[in-house]
């Protein structure tokens, strides 16, 4: 696949991100969600630091600085609108085509720049998509994006299940989207909804 093409994938899963963030509401944030035991707020700081802040240090060929780590986002009201300026500026930073080429380190290990472009629009996606079920939003994918993160998460599953990134696969009708494959394939239920929450939640 052409880095070209690749990027214009993570320009539209970044504009999609964008739009789920401005649909969550504070209310939500100390709710529950599917995600290993995290509440809302857990999963949303994950998703911002490493599919915004994490995407630029990565074209730039810099480790996360601490702060950025520890930082509670969502303590800022106005944390969407920061998380959309911050995925434009990671966004514009891969627009390089430079920025594509050699290698970059994954957890002490060289890999190619475009290998980890392209698990961090994975990242983008399922954890979008996470977001918005938790929040009881849709979240939307173009065709070529959902046949791009169906090739990802298939290519793989296997390291990411060493890792318990993904759960078991997930059974879906064989007529299910290409989407609903892709998530399935992570171990993510394409018919979840958001979890109920806790009395007096």
């Amino acid at each position: 696949m052409k880095n070209s093409d690749m990027h214009t994938y993570m320009v539209e899963c970044a504009a999609e991100a964008a739009r789920v963030a401005q649909g969550v509401v504070p209310e939500q944030l100390d709710r529950p969600s599917h995600s290993a035991g995290w509440d809302v707020r857990t999963l949303v700081n994950h998703w911002v630091l490493y599919t915004s802040h994490g995407l630029e240090h990565r074209a730039l060929r810099e480790e996360l600085p601490e702060e950025l780590v520890q930082r509670d986002f969502t303590a800022d009201a106005d944390w969407a609108r920061a998380y959309a300026g911050q995925l434009d500026r990671a966004v514009a930073a891969w627009a390089d085509p430079a920025v594509w080429e050699g290698e970059m380190d994954l957890g002490g290990a060289a890999m190619p720049a475009a290998y980890i472009a392209a698990m961090n629009i994975l990242e983008m996606a399922l954890h979008g998509w996470d977001v918005a079920v938790a929040t009881g939003q849709e979240y939307r994918v173009s065709e070529g994006v959902a046949r791009f993160l169906l090739e990802a998460v298939e290519e793989n599953a296997g390291l990411y299940r060493q890792y318990d990134g993904f759960a078991d696969p997930v059974q879906v009708p064989g007529d299910a989207s290409v989407f609903d494959r892709a998530l399935a394939a992570s171990g993510r239920d394409p018919r979840q909804t958001a979890v109920a929450p806790s009395a007096g939640a």
